[in-house]
This record gives C-alpha cells, sequence and structure tokens, in this order.
C-alpha cells in the first residue's frame, strides 16, 4: 500500500502562542532532500528548535519541531513542502524511490516600475515580491537626480502563473496598495535566460575586495570575534556504527543553520540516515547526524572526512559574508552567500538587508544582485550603494552590525 498525497506532509498546531507546531515528513528518500525541506523552512520564516531524521536511504521520515509566526501561510507551506518531496508509488512492492528527471528552469520575468523616492521603499517593494512568493534573481535600482527611482528586477514565480494577466494585475495591485501614489508606473514582461543572466566579468569586485571577504586565512584570524563569524566544535566518530560516520556538532545558533549543513551535506552527495538536532538554550544546539557516502559507505578516508569538516566549520562559522567598503565618498554595502551545485541561493538574504537598512533609516542610492564564480564556488553578491545624507546616522560599524545581525537573526 502507498500513502495518501495529503498525508506527505503531516501539520500539528501548536495549542498555545510560542509553543511549537510540529511538520512530520513521510516520504520517499533522495540526496538532498533534507536541504530542500530546511530552504523551504528558512524561506517562511519559522524557527525550527528540534528536528529528527531517520531514513533505509528508500523511505524517509522527518520530524521539525518549528517555531511560526502571527503572519505564517501554514497551508501555502505544507504545498511548497509537499512539493520538496520525490513522488511517491501506490503499488506495493516497487521501489518508492524515484530518480526524478531535472525540472525545466523556471521563465524569468522582467519587472520592471518607476516611483518616487523614500526611505524604506526598495524593503516594501521585497517584502511584496516575497509575499507574491515571486524569488528575485537579479536586481538593479537607480535613483536618478530628481528624486524619482527606476528599479528593474529579474524574477521568477514559485507558482508559475506570472505570464498570466490575472497573475500580473495582482502583482501590480499589491505594488500600488504599498507604494501607493509614488508609484508612477509598473510593467512585468518575459524575458529570455540570456538576458537575465547574472555572470559577469571579472572586475565585478576589486581584488582587495575579494581577498577580505573570501580569503581562509582572514577567516580563521576572525574566528575568535563575535561579529564575524559563530562558533561550532565538530568531532567525527568511525567507531560507534558499523555502517556509518558520526557528525557531532555544538554551536551557536543562527537563521538558516540547519539549511546550512543540510546543503553542505547535499554538495558533498552525503546521505543522512539518522539524525537529531536539539537547541539546548537560546543560543546554543546540538547535532548529531549518522552519514554516508552515496555508495552507502561510511567515510573512511581521512582526506574526505577533513574536507568535509572544513567546509562545516567554515559553513557554520560565517555562511554568509558582510562587509563596507569605500567607494569614493559613499559607502558600498557587500553581501555574499553561496550558491548550492543544484544552483539554488539562499533565500530571503535581500529582504532582510533591506529591512536593515530600513530599521537603521538609511536610504539606498542603488543596488544590484548577481552571482559570480570566485575561486571554485559560485556567490551570489548584493551591492548596496548607502544614502547617508549628511553623515548624522549610525557608524559604518553599527551599519555591518546591524545587517549581519538581521541575517542571522540575532536582531
Amino acid at each position: 500500500m502507498g500513502i495518501l498525497y495529503d498525508d506527505v506532509v503531516l501539520l500539528n498546531h501548536s495549542e498555545r502562542e510560542g509553543d511549537p507546531s510540529v511538520i512530520t515528513v513521510n516520504c520517499p528518500d533522495k540526496t538532498g532532500l533534507g536541504s530542500d525541506l530546511c530552504r523551504i523552512i528558512l524561506f517562511f520564516g519559522l524557527t525550527v528548535v528540534r528536528v529528527d531524521v531517520n531514513t533505509d536511504g528508500i523511505w524517509c521520515y522527518i520530524v521539525f519541531w518549528v517555531v511560526g509566526r502571527p503572519d505564517t501561510r501554514w497551508n501555502l507551506l505544507k504545498k511548497r513542502l509537499m512539493g520538496a518531496c520525490p513522488s511517491c508509488s501506490s503499488a506495493s512492492g516497487i521501489s518508492y524511490y524515484c530518480s526524478e528527471l531535472s525540472p525545466r528552469p523556471p521563465d524569468v520575468f522582467l519587472l520592471t516600475f518607476c516611483c518616487n523616492d523614500r526611505r524604506g521603499l526598495l524593503h516594501d517593494v521585497t517584502a511584496v515580491l516575497s509575499e507574491l512568493e515571486l524569488t528575485i534573481k537579479k536586481v538593479k535600482v537607480s535613483t536618478t537626480p530628481d528624486g524619482k527611482v527606476m528599479d528593474l528586477f529579474f524574477i521568477t514565480d514559485t507558482r508559475e502563473l506570472l505570464h498570466t494577466k490575472k497573475r500580473q494585475e495582482d502583482t501590480h495591485y499589491q505594488l500600488k496598495s504599498v507604494l501607493g501614489d509614488a508609484m508612477i508606473s509598473c510593467d512585468i514582461e518575459m524575458v529570455g535566460s540570456e538576458i537575465a543572466g547574472c555572470s559577469q566579468g571579472p572586475s565585478f569586485l576589486p581584488q582587495e575586495v575579494a581577498e577580505d571577504m573570501f580569503s581562509f586565512e582572514i577567516l580563521h584570524e576572525q574566528l575568535s570575534t563575535s561579529l564575524a563569524c559563530n562558533k561550532a566544535i565538530i568531532t567525527v566518530d568511525n567507531l560507534m556504527s558499523p555502517g556509518h560516520t558520526l557528525i557531532k556538532i555544538a554551536c551557536q545558533d543562527h537563521k538558516g543553520l540547519l539549511y546550512d549543513i543540510m546543503r553542505t551535506l547535499k554538495d558533498y552527495n552525503i546521505q543522512i540516515s539518522y539524525g537529531r538536532f536539539a537547541a539546548k538554550a537560546k543560543t546554543e544546539c546540538e547535532l548529531e547526524l549518522f552519514i554516508m557516502q552515496a555508495d552507502g559507505k561510511k567515510i573512511v578516508d581521512h582526506s574526505k572526512l577533513n574536507g568535509l569538516c572544513s567546509r562545516l566549520q567554515m559553513e557554520l562559522c560565517r555562511p554568509l559574508r558582510v562587509s563596507l567598503m569605500n567607494r569614493g565618498p559613499d559607502a558600498e554595502l557587500l553581501v555574499a552567500n553561496p550558491v548550492e551545485l543544484s544552483g539554488k541561493g539562499r533565500p530571503i538574504v535581500f529582504y532582510d538587508i533591506t529591512l536593515a537598512l530600513k530599521m537603521l533609516n538609511i536610504g539606498i542610492f542603488s543596488a544590484e544582485v548577481g552571482r559570480y564564480q570566485i575561486g571554485d564556488r559560485e556567490w551570489e553578491i548584493y551591492r548596496v550603494l548607502l544614502d547617508e545624507g549628511n553623515g548624522s546616522g549610525p557608524s559604518r560599524n553599527k551599519i555591518v552590525e546591524a545587517v549581519w545581525k538581521m541575517l542571522m537573526g540575532w536582531e
């Protein structure tokens, strides 16, 4: 017997506000499933307080204990989690693991709008796009001398409906309801992937900036500073289980912690047979992961183990890079996060950046986001040219700290 499609993901809501709700995922297994589920949970802004994972390599059973927000769209969350699960066979005796074909890349649309500028404008627009499940692939924002803003957003639609007139009218209406009379024009059109491509030339970042943000040596020098990184202790045990490698992680919690771990294992093609995550205190957590390679064997190669542990250490210590550089008389905020090998970027980064700047009452003169190959990895990099006004606002160190804390969920 198979299981009903609606039973692939079950939601049990907490009876009291602030208590965790329980999400149960019961579906065929695949490498990277945990990463895909954690990415969706991060996108919806849920706080994970506990996780149990159990799989035999064919079927997977995962339980998340999460704390939602007053505006959490639970039904939509369930739909997105179900969409990430491999399809199930209803016939007994048939292998439940489905090797699914790579999905067709989503259509890319160009959202162009012009409006009168004001503080917090870019965050308000980003919030609307997030609410509508429109994913920003690339953005170009510029301010004209007469106080108008021209924004170009290359976006994809999670619902895959933006080609319809109704979906475009709904998007226009939502933006108009937030921007009001400040909005001058708004247009949406489908564009080719070559037009919306994110790759740019190597001159995007000066060499000294790239070294400051991505150097391993500088990362190790900053391990003792609370702003530069998180702290993590990773231990490996190859004796406890005859068929699995045990990875133990003790670290400070941050927004997207489970996603950072799961996406790293996904990129290394590592499978989790059993895992447990628990938050010990408000800022501390522990994880135990029984893992194996794609061939079903434990990891005995020391170089592979060292490479995996080093990457986990880096992703936990510095999952994002934040820097503030001088660009002539102005300041340019740079934020970078790694892209999964599957091509997926970290969600809600631009939302958090613009929210932090809005709370600091700092204007944005221009903004760009694109993907760039740096070393052996692809990165999503946000460039935000700040309008610091007359210089009476917060110091630049305060700006970096506020953005970092917002991204890490420590605000």
